[in-house]
């Protein structure tokens, strides 16, 4: 298979992301990078994302910008002085499958000029993780929207939480995208449930 860049962003934050990219990167023994890290820099979402990984393909590449303070990236940029362009921001070259994990939402700001959607380039695969609440609808729609408006390949919708069907079904069915699968209320994830995901989802992703 070609080797492919997959780009996971969430209809917000605290979506399950970073469950996610674990679960894509492991699926696919790809690598894995999160450019942009706002906080928790001791255990940041790459630290995460390695505690899952079983395979012994994966390489993880450092972030572009590591950020003292847990707020959006040009406010946290701002406390520590940096100014983040996604010009300066190099993707890491590598000669297997990549999965890039984005910052919050795609509106998220980097700068008082970008965000997060701008780090997106028209080669890569768009996976979008929803996750269920009140007004979620409503934000995978205007995500999913905004990606087509910018002409984003969004390779499908990946459901996490607790399972609400006529959600799903009427976020599928107006938005017209493919569902790649759906990531339960587990009671903790690792290594192994991460591994029995990846194995359900391998073939969705490809």
């Amino acid at each position: 298979m070609k080797k492919q860049t997959f780009f996971i962003t969430g209809i917000s934050t605290e979506v399950g992301k970073t469950v996610a990219s674990a679960i894509v990167t492991e699926a696919l023994e790809a690598d894995y990078w999160k450019p942009i890290q706002a906080g928790d820099l001791d255990d940041s979402d790459t630290h995460k994302v390695k505690r899952f990984i079983s395979n012994t393909k994966t390489h993880f590449f450092e972030n572009a910008f590591s950020l003292q303070t847990p707020m959006s990236p040009h406010a946290a940029a701002a406390i520590d002085g940096v100014s983040i362009k996604t010009s300066a921001i190099q993707r890491p070259e590598t000669d297997n499958h990549l999965v890039i994990e984005g910052a919050g939402g795609l509106l998220v700001p980097i700068s008082e000029e970008e965000t997060i959607l701008d780090l997106i380039q028209p080669e890569d695969k768009v996976i979008v993780v929803s996750r269920h609440y009140l007004g979620s609808i409503n934000h995978t729609l205007l995500t999913i929207d905004k990606l087509k408006q910018a002409g984003k390949a969004i390779h499908g919708i990946l459901f996490s939480g607790e399972e609400h069907s006529t959600t799903e079904s009427v976020i599928a069915k107006m938005s017209g995208v493919r569902i790649l699968g759906r990531i339960d209320e587990e009671p903790y994830f690792d290594k192994m449930v991460v591994k029995e995901y990846a194995g359900l989802l391998k073939e969705s992703l490809l």
